[in-house]
Order: structure tokens, then sequence, then C-alpha cells
């Protein structure tokens, strides 16, 4: 059965309707399309332009396949154009003429933008759910990390000492952002398209704040032009994905590092890890590197979704259809991403010795030293050249700053006294960072207090 016919006289030809076919992944939306139909016969129902009793009909009859495909004893036919047509003729072979009304008052230009929303807003919903998991997860391993002290990079080259629970923190923050992200495009989504007709509305009497209210959107949508040719919300989503990813691959990208030999500053569980199979003492990052190699694919969604839109005019154009397969796909390789890396990170095993001993070498402490100094009167840019030198002596002795004698520092500077080993010791240089922000443990607790407001308020 098509939705469409009267006007022609021949068959379509095969592989054209292969080609034009959407079912093959639409199908994916059968609930959303039959609770659709379901609110909008209601609002048909009440706007008397269906009677109670064909309401009634159509409503059991929608539920009955709704139930039954659900169920598995009714397979979707991939024959059919798309998954209304499906819906539709089924709905007619189970009640009879009464179906054939299902589609009074609409097109499927509404139809598809109202399914696609319903889709997109349940998915939404899903992956605010995953990064609340993932942020959960991080959320432990800061309060269990708050005095676990580990070097701080600028360059990927060792800079200030500072804490995994603030090196976390971090990432706490950047998938906070990506959780408000997602609820801010849920509710500038939310609003009903159906009823918008094929581009200009319809001569029937519909009630489309009506429809809106029974499919929980917060108004019916203001341009019937505009409603069928809107994808801004899925570009939005896309690009909330594509960041949502990257953050996942930086993540990933320092886990790969921290693995290494050279750093042993995780070990991965088993359940996360590969190994190789020629070199048996392997055991491989492959999960975090999959998830850093898919983030690529999930940029390659929002590039396509952009390129087929930027030319179209309005209203409805067919290369929209082209906005189901991709979004579909990045949605399910965030989720699965997301999931992979809450469950990784919640079986790694953290190197808290190798952590401090990679903080106390590559001077991580010069920059206290030179605030040791300023404390004393000197002035920074001279405090900063002072230091600057003693790096050089470390270099020469091979040694550390925490390793100079007191002479070797008096040698460059007579300011400096034996209260310099306490300034730049790995605890004072975390601890005495309490501004908000820091990593100091007052600063840390504080923060650590104010993201189990922020969970609990999404919970």
């Amino acid at each position: 059965m098509k939705l469409w016919g009267g006007r022609f006289t021949k068959e379509t030809n095969q592989l054209v309707h292969d080609f034009n076919a959407s079912i093959s992944f639409d199908k994916r939306f059968w609930r959303q399309d039959i609770r659709g139909s379901i609110a909008h016969v209601t609002m048909l129902a009440k706007q008397d332009i269906l009677t109670d009793a064909e309401r009634d009909a159509i409503i059991e009859g929608l539920t009955g396949i709704l139930n039954d495909i659900d169920s598995g004893a009714l397979t979707i036919d991939e024959s059919y154009e798309d998954i209304h047509s499906f819906v539709e003729a089924t709905l007619i072979s189970r009640i009879g003429e009464t179906g054939k009304k299902l589609h009074t008052g609409r097109s499927r230009n509404d139809q598809v933008a109202l399914d696609m929303k319903l889709y997109v807003r349940d998915e939404i919903t899903e992956l605010r759910a995953l990064v609340l998991e993932l942020l959960t997860t991080l959320q432990g391993i800061i309060k269990e990390n708050i005095d676990t002290y580990m070097p701080g990079f600028t360059h990927l080259q060792k800079a200030q000492p500072l804490t995994l629970a603030h090196h976390l923190g971090a990432y706490f923050e950047m998938f906070r952002r990506d959780d408000t992200r997602l609820s801010d495009i849920f509710d500038r989504m939310n609003y009903c398209p159906l009823g918008s007709g094929a581009l200009a509305g319809t001569t029937y009497p519909l009630d489309r704040e009506y429809t809106a209210q029974l499919l929980d959107f917060t108004a019916a949508t203001a341009n019937s032009m505009d409603s069928v040719a809107d994808r801004d919300y899925l570009i939005e989503l896309l690009s909330a994905l594509s960041t949502i990813m990257m953050h996942l691959s930086r993540l990933s990208e320092e886990i790969i590092i921290w693995n290494t030999n050279e750093y042993r500053f995780v070990e991965l569980d088993d359940t996360y890890s590969t190994g190789s199979s020629i070199m048996p003492q392997k055991k491989n990052p492959d999960i975090a590197e999959l998830i850093r190699g898919k983030t690529g694919r999930v940029y390659g969604a929002l590039v396509s979704i952009l390129t087929t839109m930027k030319g179209l005019p309005l209203a409805y154009n067919k290369d929209m259809q082209e906005d189901k397969e991709l979004t579909f796909d990045a949605i399910d390789t965030a989720k699965g991403c997301l999931s992979l890396m809450s469950g990784m990170l919640a079986a790694t095993r953290f190197n808290k010795n190798a952590m401090a001993a990679s903080a106390t070498g590559g001077f991580t402490n010069a920059t206290d030293a030179a605030d040791y100094l300023v404390n004393k009167g000197v002035p920074f840019r001279d405090a900063h050249g002072i230091i600057g030198q003693l790096v050089l002596t470390c270099i020469e002795k091979n040694c550390s700053l925490d390793e100079l004698s007191l002479e070797d520092y008096r040698a460059i500077s007579e300011v400096f006294d034996n209260d310099i080993y306490e300034a730049i010791s790995l605890t004072t240089c975390v601890e005495k960072r309490n501004t908000k922000g820091a990593p100091g443990t007052q600063a840390m607790k504080e923060y650590v207090a104010a993201n189990e407001a922020y969970l609990k308020s999404r919970k």
C-alpha cells in the first residue's frame, strides 16, 4: 500500500521504490508513529471530525498493532515505503474502512516531523541518563582521590602538581556542560509540528494545542512551513553529541597515555582490555582507542546533515530523509561510548604511588619555589630567573629541586633558607591552593559537595 498514487497510471520502478523507501531505517520509530496517531485521532474526535466510535476503533487497532510488534507477533514488512504506510495498511486490514480515516488532517510531512521529534526526545532522555551515570562514576573516583597527588601537564610536559580528583574534576565539568546542553536542546525542540499538514496547515478545525498537550509538548509550533522543514534540533543534537564524543576522546587519550609502561598511572581491568595475537605481554587499551576513533564517525554525521540542509528551499524536500540514518547511528555510537567509558573508569585501578612519584619529578614545584622568593620580597620576574638557574643546576646534577642542598640554593640567592623545603614539598604545593576551583583539600571538599548537589538535582 502507498499513501499516494491516484494521480499515477504506472507502477513505480522497483529500483526507484527501493531508492525512495525509508522503512529499513524509519521502522525504528514505530512506537512514536503509533503514539502520534493515537493522539491525532483523539484530537480529531474532540473536534467532531471523527466520531467517538471511529476514534475508539482506530485506537484499539493501533494499540493492538503496537502490542503485537512489541511482542514479536507482528513483523514490520519492509516492502512498504515507510513505517507510516505499514502502520496504516495494517490498521485498515484489521479494522476495515474506518482505518482509512486515520490520515485525516495530516500529511506525511508533519507526521514524520512529529515521529522524529518524539524519537529524538526519548533518546535525549536516555542520553542524559548515560551522562548522569558517567558523572556519578567520576564523582566516586573524585571523592576517593582528593589526596592522590599527580603531575598536571601543559604541552604534555609536567607543569604543576595537583590531584587525581582535581584532574578528573575537569572532565566532570565537561560532561556536566554536556548534560545541560542536552537539556537545552530538549526544551528548545519540544514543540509539536503535527497539524501543520504538508506545509500550509489544513482546512480541518484541528486543535493543535490539544494534540501538543496529549504528546507532552510545551506547545504547538508557530509556523507550518518551518514545522515540516526544521531540522535545527537534529543539527543541535549532533553538535552536542560531537562535543560529548570530543570529551570522551580526550579522556580516552589520557587513559591510553596513562596506561603506557612509561607512565603506569592506571591498570585497566581485564574486562575492558584486549591482548595481542603475537605479543603475550600486551594488555591493550582497545576500548579507549575505539572511543577515540568513533568520535570522527559522529563528527561526520554533523557535517553530513549541515551539508544536506545548506541549500534546501522551503519547505519539505526529500533530501531531508537523509537525516535519519546518520542521526540514529550517531545516537547509538554516543550511547555505547558513554556506557563503556563509565564501566571502564569504574573498573580501572589508579596507581597512586606512581602518580605521586611522577609528581615529584619534572620540576613541578618550580612555580612554588618562585612564589617562595616572591613572599620573601623578590620581584616575580627576578624570582623566575633564579629558579630557572636552579633548574639548570638540577639538570647538571641529575636531581630534583627537593634534593638540592641549601648551599646550592644560597649559591644562587641568599634569600633561601631551610623553609624552602617545606615550601616546595608536594603536600604544600597542592594543599595551599584553596581558591575556588583549585586542587587543595578544602577547595576540593567544597567542589565535591557542589557536585553532590548537582547529581541529587538530576535524580
